[in-house]
């Protein structure tokens, strides 16, 4: 299957880029490498991608919507993967309009390259932020995810909307799925588990705000790719599907998990909770069971051990 991947140099996108290389389907990759991170992370995710198979990669802000669309005219999709987003719940505060116009027209411009050339499957990354804090525990998709607390996750519920309503009026089939912070080898250097490796490793103090006892589902990359590539696979016309592990860890918890795998203390600086945070992410998978047979294998320790040991041997390299 020829596939464009947006976001295909990130985090997430590199990995599921390697395992459809793998499966042997055509892939193009998406992506502006933009400075919101180190573009070097990037390019070392493509080289990692490289290693494995030949992917067509194209430097392209989906913003821009006539080089999109000059894209698929000359690519031709069967399927598009749109993980490229403006990511982080903090950073949508300082700067919401850029959110807004990345995370919902960007969508938007990729949904009418769909409609125009025909292409079949729209696979749509979301977030468990999109739950906002209105919601009982474990999240379920059948809950009212109307309060969302933060821009961003009012771009990931906007960019749901879209997908509802480009499968309603033109056939294109969309799943949308709500990642619940996923963690990994390759992982973002704002994220909490990268960002407390580092500083506990170099001996600097690391910020945790509130009182340790908020809580994540983390997710290991590996299940969540395994997820995207059930989802591209299944047929529905329209579904929202949750992609977790069903099992939050406290912050106190990460914190001393890292502790013990690098065998060094944390220096704690405690700071007043954040706007736009919520006190818990819960995921009910059973859906994501019964349709995607997703079946989330990885135990949190194990998986922070195995981003650890991919950390190592570059916490010298100056990024």
């Amino acid at each position: 299957m020829r596939i464009l991947l947006t976001g295909g140099a990130g985090f997430i996108g590199s990995h599921v880029a390697e395992k459809l290389l793998q499966e042997g389907h055509e892939v193009c990759i998406l992506d502006d490498l933009n400075d919101f991170y180190s573009p070097k992370l990037k390019r070392a995710n493509l080289e990692a991608i490289r290693a494995v198979g030949q992917a067509r990669v194209e430097v392209l802000d989906i913003c821009e919507e006539e080089k999109v669309d000059r894209l698929c005219d000359d690519f031709r999709p069967q399927a598009v993967i749109h993980l490229a987003a403006r990511a982080g719940v903090r950073p949508s505060l300082r700067d919401p309009l850029l959110y807004e116009a990345v995370n919902v027209r960007g969508t938007l411009i990729l949904l009418e390259a769909c409609r125009r050339f025909a292409v079949a499957k729209f696979v749509f990354a979301s977030s468990s932020s999109a739950y906002g804090i209105a919601n009982r525990l474990p999240f379920n998709e059948n809950d009212c995810a109307n309060l969302p607390v933060s821009p961003y996750a009012a771009t990931k519920l906007a960019g749901e909307k879209l997908c509802y309503t480009y499968s309603h009026l033109y056939g294109i089939e969309a799943i949308c799925l709500r990642f619940f912070t996923v963690y990994g080898p390759r992982q973002r250097p704002d994220l909490a588990i990268r960002k407390f490796t580092e500083q506990i490793y170099r001996g600097g103090p690391i910020e945790v705000f509130g009182d340790g006892l908020s809580s994540r589902d983390y997710t290991f990359y590996a299940d969540i790719t395994q997820g995207v590539l059930a989802a591209l696979a299944f047929h529905c016309q329209y579904e929202i599907v949750n992609l977790g592990n069903s099992c939050p860890i406290e912050l106190r918890t990460v914190i001393q998990t890292i502790e013990h795998i690098l065998g060094k203390s944390a220096i704690i600086h405690t700071l007043p909770p954040q706007p736009g945070d919520v006190p818990t992410t819960y995921a009910d998978i059973s859906k994501a069971q019964r349709l995607l047979r997703y079946s989330p294998g990885t135990p949190f320790t194990q998986g922070v051990r195995s981003f650890v040991e991919w950390y190592l041997p570059r916490a010298s390299i100056a990024l």
